[in-house]
């Protein structure tokens, strides 16, 4: 149905102006849309026609199909963003996804490495190649700051304030926050642009991103999980991990190291910190102190 697309294509714009969601996000809630455009259509289905019934009978399917609850709930999510939006656009006049319940889904405790394992992984870089500074780099900056990949990534130069003991970052829903740096990450990152970075033929485009492949253009998310990946495997790391794992493990050796929660979760990004009102409830030096008394980084 033509209907469904129109609708879906304003509920992309919707999330990407109004909600100022990543891609990445995006991408997840279209394509669970998606999902409940395939089977309304089987039914003969508009958005605007749906009900709580053809919903449940809808989650029912994807019960049977074998989805996890995880995967459930997180469809379920994307349906009910989908429906608020067309109440708001005076599309629906109530929401038959209101009354959908999430199905229970055991707290899952992600994958954390200690310190030697950490260590140990940023040992096994061979610096006699030009990447192996960078991605030294690269560890060093996730382990310590607690960066999201997707952060990484789009990390530039103009994000990097070394004089005053931070780096700017562009978190989910666009909003910044700054992160303390550690003496290590400044000079792993200084060491990567003075000796290899500069060397390289960058792309049109590319000139302000710190961490870039060999050809001079940015690095994809694919690629840190690929260096992570081959990493982890040349040491026999038996652990899963990926480059959130890193995240995980800052937070966690953070908070048994003593440090105060709710400095962590700023740093993590959980909370709105804008460049002109940056640390709404804490004191900034209380805060850069709280992370780099606590991090195992800078007690060396």
């Amino acid at each position: 149905m033509l209907v469904w697309e129109r609708y879906i294509k304003e509920f992309v714009s919707y999330l990407k102006i109004e909600k100022g969601l990543s891609e990445n996000s995006i991408f997840a809630y279209t394509r669970d849309v998606e999902k409940l455009r395939d089977y309304s259509i089987t039914i003969s289905k508009a958005p605007d026609t749906i009900d709580y019934q053809n919903l449940k009978l809808f989650i029912g399917e994807l019960y049977d199909l074998g989805l996890s609850a995880r995967s459930q709930a997180r469809i379920i999510s994307g349906i009910k963003q989908f429906f608020t939006f067309l109440l708001l656009e005076n599309t629906i006049d109530s929401d038959p996804s209101e009354l959908l319940e999430q199905p229970k889904i055991g707290r899952k405790l992600p994958e954390v490495m200690t310190i030697e394992e950490i260590d140990s992984l940023i040992a096994a870089i061979d610096l006699s190649k030009d990447e192996g500074h960078r991605n030294r780099a690269i560890l060093e900056t996730l382990y310590s700051c607690g960066l999201r990949v997707s952060e990484l990534v789009n990390l530039k130069f103009s994000d990097l304030f070394f004089e005053e003991g931070f780096i700017r970052v562009i978190g989910k829903g666009n909003k910044e926050r700054l992160v303390p740096v550690s003496a290590q990450v400044e000079k792993e990152i200084s060491l990567y642009v003075d000796h290899i970075r500069k060397h390289l033929n960058i792309q049109k485009g590319n000139e302000h991103v710190i961490f870039l492949n060999r050809r001079g253009s940015k690095l994809t998310r694919v690629m840190i999980f690929t260096i992570i990946k081959q990493l982890s495997e040349k040491i026999g790391m038996k652990k899963n991990i990926s480059p959130h794992t890193f995240r995980h493990s800052f937070a966690t050796h953070l908070i048994e190291g003593g440090a105060n929660l709710r400095a962590i979760q700023e740093m993590l990004g959980h909370e709105s910190i804008t460049t002109t009102e940056i640390y709404t409830h804490l004191d900034q030096r209380y805060l850069r102190d709280a992370i780099m008394s606590f991090h195992p980084r800078n007690n060396e």
